[in-house]
C-alpha cells in the first residue's frame, strides 16, 4: 500500500513538472510573438489621395452656426477631418477618444467632424453625444473628394494644406498613429513597419 502511494505521488509530481515546463515554453513563445507583432496603425484605403498630395480645398458650412469653413487650404493649425455617421457603432465608441485627443492636441490641431444625410438626424446626434465643441459639416462632396469609402475614416492635413496621414480608424491606436506618421514623416505606420521588414530581409540576403 505504501509503495502504491509513493508511486502515485511520484507520477503526480512528474505530471506537475511536465505541466510547468509546458507553461514556461508557451510563455516564451507568446513573448516572442508579442515582440514580432507590432501594433497596426490606421489602415490606408484611399485610391483618390496619397500622403504628400495637396488636400482638396473646399468651403463647407458648419451645421450649427452656418458659418463657412475652408477645408484643405493653408491654415493657422493642422486640420483633422474625421468622417463619421450617427448610424456607425464604431464611430460612437471612438467619440471619447476623439474628444480627449482634440483637447490634448488643441495647440496645433483643429478637428472637423464630417458626414452627410439628414440635417436633423445630425443635430440630434450632436446633442446626444455632446459634440457642440467640434465644427460639424455635412457634405457628400467632401467625402468624395477625400476618397472616403468606409467609416470611421480620418485625414490629417498639415497647416500648409498637404495631406500628412490618413486611414480607417477603429481604435485609439489608429487615431494616434496618424499623429505619429506626421511626426515621422511617413505615409503610414504600416509602410514604416514594412520598410523595416524589407530592410531586415535585405540584410539577411546580403549576409
Amino acid at each position: 500500500m505504501t509503495e502504491l502511494l509513493l508511486i502515485s505521488n511520484a507520477i503526480l509530481w512528474l505530471c506537475v513538472i511536465a505541466l510547468l515546463l509546458v507553461v514556461v515554453a508557451l510563455a516564451r513563445q507568446i513573448g516572442v510573438l508579442y515582440e514580432r507583432v507590432a501594433p497596426a496603425g490606421a489602415l490606408m484605403m484611399n485610391q483618390t489621395l496619397k500622403v504628400g498630395d495637396k488636400a482638396p480645398a473646399l468651403e463647407v458650412e458648419e451645421l450649427a452656426s452656418g458659418r463657412a469653413i475652408t477645408v484643405g487650404a493653408q491654415q493657422k493649425k493642422a486640420q483633422l477631418l474625421f468622417f463619421l455617421s450617427p448610424s456607425c457603432p464604431v464611430c460612437k465608441t471612438l467619440l471619447p477618444v476623439l474628444k480627449s485627443s482634440a483637447q490634448a492636441e488643441s495647440s496645433w490641431l483643429s478637428v472637423i467632424l464630417a458626414s452627410d444625410g439628414d440635417a436633423q438626424e445630425h443635430v440630434d446626434f450632436i446633442t446626444e453625444y455632446r459634440l457642440e465643441k467640434f465644427d460639424y459639416v455635412l457634405s457628400e462632396r467632401l467625402g468624395k473628394l477625400y476618397g472616403v469609402a468606409k467609416l470611421p475614416y480620418a485625414v490629417l492635413i498639415d497647416d500648409s494644406g498637404d495631406v500628412s496621414s490618413m486611414g480607417l480608424i477603429n481604435s485609439r491606436e489608429h487615431l494616434e498613429s496618424l499623429f505619429e506618421s506626421k511626426e515621422l514623416g511617413i505615409d503610414s505606420i504600416q509602410s514604416y513597419l514594412q520598410q523595416g521588414s524589407d530592410d531586415d530581409l535585405a540584410k539577411e540576403i546580403r549576409v
